[in-house]
This record gives structure tokens, sequence and C-alpha cells, in this order.
């Protein structure tokens, strides 16, 4: 007969602890390890939502005509062309969001906060996840807001800690891009986009003007010419599956000192829809106070060299470390109208090192609010629309003035601002995918 004793009980312990950590505590801490710190539980859906079949089934519309005296009946609504997104001489708004529609609380947020809900909603997807999910865009257009997404060729998993070696990822070089080794997962894409049946907005390999990123041309071993070859790759794999309800969305960062010039990095206007830009008040290197104007106008002087497409400015924002962020966002809303050629601005509402959100100050929401009440701001979107593919052109600049010129803060300066030697950091740390996890 076995002896029970003390040594014994602890082994049986022993043994029934490791036994449950092997098939039940570890398989479940690796699934969670693995799972995206985002993410749509269950299997992605093929067919349309039933809100959405109704949508595209109910053509737009214009207005109903008014009876005449003595009609019998109000003439019915009369089919209406596709409504153009913005409309000729008005703007839209957006934010970017770490969360993106995963959770659509930040959203709800600012748009409490500043009483308009936004027009577009962007949010980052990585390559590395080699899949295509609807619901990324459904849950968006559902809200009556155009996706935007930022769709990154790289694993922002493996960044590297060290500045210089961020862009180092040799997977995603440009040229396995350009040699087909992404083809299957850029076609799943591309006819998902097309399955979709509305308009979004794909703004591919952002900022592609710096270094940080595996597609920039200053990094991962890329070539010179090798960026525009990657992106009409792309752009003609959703051309040939016919993914056309597609806006591409060029955007690199504002101009700075040792940025690739933008002229070599532009694919050409049959490959482009809109202009994008990031810029940002209060980064490393911009730390002395620059207008709206001061930040983006060297920059679009720049592309009107080479293309007259629509701007967007598909990532701004200001810090509040001065306690200026409400005067910046008043400016920014007293500047715009003075660009018809920015169709959109995007505000990143979001907190990093940074905190950019409008929502997190009263001032900020406030001065936001008043500068988008201006009816040229009220540009709804629907599973209608058709991007605006052209924009007016800028006023010519006014004639000198005698009087000495005004304080920065009150206007553009004159010349190209001193720009930051390198990409500002804090803007860096934003997250690289829309699963990068929060804090």
């Amino acid at each position: 007969m076995l002896r029970i004793t003390v040594p014994r009980i602890a082994a049986l312990v022993a043994l029934a602890l490791m036994v449950g950590y092997t098939f039940v505590l570890a398989p479940r801490l690796s699934r969670g390890h693995d799972q995206d710190p985002y993410g749509f539980a269950g299997a992605a859906p093929t067919a349309m939502p039933t809100w959405l079949t109704s949508a595209l089934a109910a053509p737009p519309t214009a207005t109903p005509a008014t009876a005449s005296p003595g009609a019998s009946a109000v003439p019915a609504p009369t089919p209406a062309p596709a409504p153009q997104f913005p409309p000729a001489g008005e703007a839209f708004t957006g934010i970017m969001t770490k969360t993106g529609p995963y959770d659509l609380s930040p959203l709800d947020e600012f748009t409490s906060a500043v009483k308009h809900q936004p027009n577009v909603l962007e949010f980052s997807v990585g390559w590395w996840d080699r899949k295509f999910d609807r619901r990324v865009f459904d849950t968006v257009a559902q809200r009556g807001i155009m996706p935007m997404v930022a769709w990154e060729p790289w694993d922002y998993r493996k960044e590297a800690k060290e500045d210089k070696l961020r862009g180092e990822q040799p997977e995603y070089a440009l040229s396995n891009i350009i040699d087909g080794r992404f083809d299957d997962y850029i076609k799943t894409w591309a006819e998902g986009v097309k399955g979709l049946g509305y308009p979004v907005a794909l703004r591919f390999a952002h900022e592609m003007n710096g270094y940080w990123y595996p597609w920039a041309e200053q990094s991962n071993g890329n070539k010179k010419g090798q960026y525009v070859e990657a992106w009409k790759h792309v752009h003609d794999i959703f051309k040939q599956v016919g993914a056309t309800k597609v806006t591409w969305v060029w955007s690199p960062n504002v101009d700075y000192e040792n940025a690739t010039s933008l002229n070599t990095l532009y694919p050409g206007d049959d490959y482009v829809d809109w202009i994008g830009l990031s810029g940002y008040y209060g980064t490393t290197g911009v730390e002395k106070y620059k207008s709206f104007d001061q930040i983006f106008q060297p920059t679009i002087k720049e592309l009107r060299g080479f293309t007259q497409k629509p701007v967007v400015i598909t990532e701004t924002g200001a810090t509040d470390t001065s306690g200026l962020k409400a005067q910046w966002i008043g400016e920014m809303f007293a500047q715009l109208p003075q660009h018809p050629d920015i169709i959109g601005v995007i505000w990143y509402e979001a907190r990093k090192e940074v905190d950019w959100r409008v929502a997190a100050s009263d001032a900020a929401a406030q001065a936001y609010a008043a500068g988008v009440s201006a009816p040229r701001y009220n540009t709804p979107w629907t599973v209608h629309s058709v991007p605006a593919l052209t924009a007016a052109p800028p006023p010519p600049p006014p004639a000198p003035s005698p009087d000495p010129s005004p304080s920065p803060s009150a206007s553009p300066s004159a010349g190209k601002p001193s720009p930051p030697a390198r990409k500002p950091t804090s803007t860096a740390t934003r997250p690289r995918s829309s699963s990068t996890p929060a804090g």
C-alpha cells in the first residue's frame, strides 16, 4: 500500500500545476499575446450588411419641386447625380484616432465636445495582419462618415527603438512590393474594397519623404525611384481588379531639412486623387509658435510646382504646453478659407507623449466648435458620395503693404520656416497601426 507522505503530496500538487499550466493557462496566455489589441471577434463577413443594402438601393434624390397653385399633387422626387464630397467651395473635417473602428468612443467624445460630427475617420492598418475585414470600413460608413485608411506596409510591432533604425524592416523593402511578393495580399484588399459598394480613401505608405518608415527611400535599403514604382504597382492591381471607388491619397510629411524631394516621389496625377500632408505645432523642432499657414504653406507652394490636385491635411494637431492650442485652432479656421485648394482637415485626436486631443481642453473644444460651425464645413458624406477631384486655385497673393509686417502668430511668414533637422520625435511616437496598443 502506497503511503501518503508530505513529499509525495507536494510532488502530486506540482504535477497538477504543471499539467494545468501546459494545457490550460499557457494556450490562453499565448492566444492573448498573439491576439490583436484591437480587433473584431469572429470571422470576417463577406456579405453587405442590411443597412448598407438598403442605403445603396435608395438613390440620391433632389429636393421635390414645389407644386404650382391648382396642381393636384406634388411631383415625385427626381433622381439626382451623386453628391460631390466635399461640394465645390466647401471643406470637410475629420479626425484620426488610435482605435479607429474598433472603439468609437474617441469619436463620440470629440463629436460631443465640438458639437459637430466629423465627416472622415482616419485610422491605420498594417500589412502584417494579412487579412481584409470589411467591418473595418462598414462600422465607420454606417455612421455617415467616410473611412480613410492609412495602409502601412510594415509590422509596427517590430519597430526598432533606435531612431535611425526605425525604418529597417527588410521584409517590407520597396523591391519586395515591386517584385510581387505581396500581390496576393494586395489583391485580397482590392477585391474587398471593390465589394464594399461605396467610396473609401486609401492613404498608402504615407510620409515617404522621411526616413522613419520601411517604405521611405532613405531607409531599408530602398533606392531612388522605387517608391513611385511600388505605388504604381499597388494602384495597378486595384485597377485590374476593378476597385475604382478608391480615393488615392499621396501623403508626405511637410518638408523639412534633409527630406527627400517631393517631386521625385510623386507618382503622377493619373495615380493620385488627393494630396495629403502631415504637420503639427509643438513637435520637436517646432517648439516656437507657428500658425497653420506657417506650417503648411511652404510645402503647398512646393507641391504646386508639379501638381494641382486638391490638398487634404491628413494629420495635424497643436500642443497646449504654452496654453496656445485654442488660439492655434482659431487661427486655423480663420486661415483655411484663404486656401480653397485645401478640401479637408483631419485632426489627430489622440494622446501620446503630447496630448493632441481637442476634447481634452474646454478652450480648444470651444474654439474648434466655433470654427467648424461655419457653413462651409457642413459637408455630409453618404455611401453615394463621389470624391472631389478638383479644387479652386488659391487666390493671388495680396499686394505689398507699406505697413510693417504683422506678428508671426497672426499671419503666415513670408518665407519658408526654419525646418527641424529630422522628423519631430513626438510625432514619431504616434501609433503605427490601428491595432497599436493604447498607452
